[in-house]
């Protein structure tokens, strides 16, 4: 039998990489006071495919339910907690998730995340709390080359305001910026040359924190993004005083989906480039709900960190060669292994390689 594309079974090494990628998540999210939570894996399409989520309807995958209601297997994570906590225990803060997202946009149609939610806590707080979780779960995972990558929804916002573009017109103009499509963004803004000169400029405003400091002096009259500038470079500051000091900014990037509304991060595998991490503020979620409340969080791609983490020295391994007459002799024998892989055969496999053979085939006979 087949399976459809985009699934894949795993075995092996793999499973135990992603198994430690998880236990490590959870200790430190524990450690730094965390509180778990799951939602379920079958959620209604309507919670992730409204205005204020905006996620698009053929990346779901999706059925009718016996009323006629279609219901998906759990795209995003962050939209169903939200869901969740909105009527939760607001003393409560700091949340973690581990488990799987399905989406049809991607190579495989499932992937695995862990990642945590602050929600109800001074912004600041928040993102700084965020990145240092992340740069101690890095460290747990003894990944040390990463690079941290931060951007902010509010400067694109802001530059492109005065062309007051319909919905369509601005989808088309924030996938262009976020392909980098320089001639694209040019021909979307030609009705305001201005404006179309800023976005160019901001397409390549990436790079380490004089970035910033050029953009802030370029800027200094505009007191939105100035303040922007700040909150940035003060979140820089923090990173570099905890020893972190690869870190960049992409002030050209924008949000993915509607909900981010604020500072995005992203981490990347220096080695290989690929993206470890990404998250942000996404205070505007919780407008769904009529509530004005706090959110930031971020979520860490198991996957991708399974393919990196190090392999753990392996015990030793020890083979109990016993019988139908001495399988119970092998296994209390077996229970005087603390630390050792144990494995109890009745023929052993020379294929194997094993530290230790005891043979108890005879154990107890004449």
């Amino acid at each position: 039998m087949f399976l459809p594309a985009g699934s894949q079974d795993q075995i092996g090494h793999l499973l135990d990489r992603k198994a430690k990628v998880y236990q490590l998540f959870r200790k430190v999210a524990k450690k730094r006071a965390y509180k778990p939570i799951e939602t379920p894996v079958v959620e209604y399409a309507e919670t992730f495919t409204n205005k204020h989520v905006g996620m698009a309807f053929h990346t779901l995958l999706k059925w009718f339910d016996r009323d006629g209601e279609i219901e998906v297997l759990r795209p995003d994570w962050t939209t169903a907690i939200a869901r969740a906590l909105v009527n939760q225990d607001p003393k409560q803060l700091k949340w973690f998730y581990q488990g799987s997202v399905y989406r049809q946009d991607k190579d495989g149609i499932e992937s695995n995340q862990a990642g945590i939610e602050i929600i109800r806590s001074e912004p600041l707080f928040g993102e700084i709390e965020s990145l240092f979780f992340a740069v101690e779960f890095l460290n747990q995972t003894q990944i040390d080359e990463y690079l941290i990558e931060l951007g902010h929804t509010g400067i694109y916002e802001a530059i492109i305001a005065p062309l007051q573009l319909s919905h369509q017109a601005e989808n088309k103009l924030r996938q262009a910026m976020h392909d980098k499509q320089t001639d694209v963004v040019q021909r979307l803004t030609a009705s305001n040359p201005d404006v179309s000169e800023q976005l160019h400029a901001l397409i390549h405003a990436y790079g380490d924190k004089e970035v910033l400091v050029a953009f802030k002096e370029k800027y200094q009259s505009h007191l939105e993004l100035t303040a922007i500038i700040e909150h940035l470079l003060q979140l820089i500051n923090v990173l570099n005083q905890l020893g972190i000091n690869d870190v960049i900014v992409d002030l050209g990037r924008v949000k993915e989906l509607p909900y981010y509304s604020g500072t995005m991060f992203r981490g990347y595998i220096k080695d290989s480039g690929q993206s470890c991490f990404s998250g942000g503020r996404y205070d505007s979620l919780y407008h769904q709900f009529d509530q004005k409340i706090s959110a930031v969080g971020l979520a860490f791609d198991v996957d991708i960190l399974a393919e990196h983490i190090k392999d753990e020295t392996q015990p030793r391994r020890v083979c109990l060669l016993a019988s139908e007459a001495t399988h119970v002799v092998a296994e209390l024998k077996s229970q005087s292994y603390q630390d050792e892989i144990v494995d109890i055969v009745y023929q052993q496999d020379l294929t194997i390689e094993y530290d230790e053979v005891i043979d108890l085939r005879n154990e107890g006979s004449d």
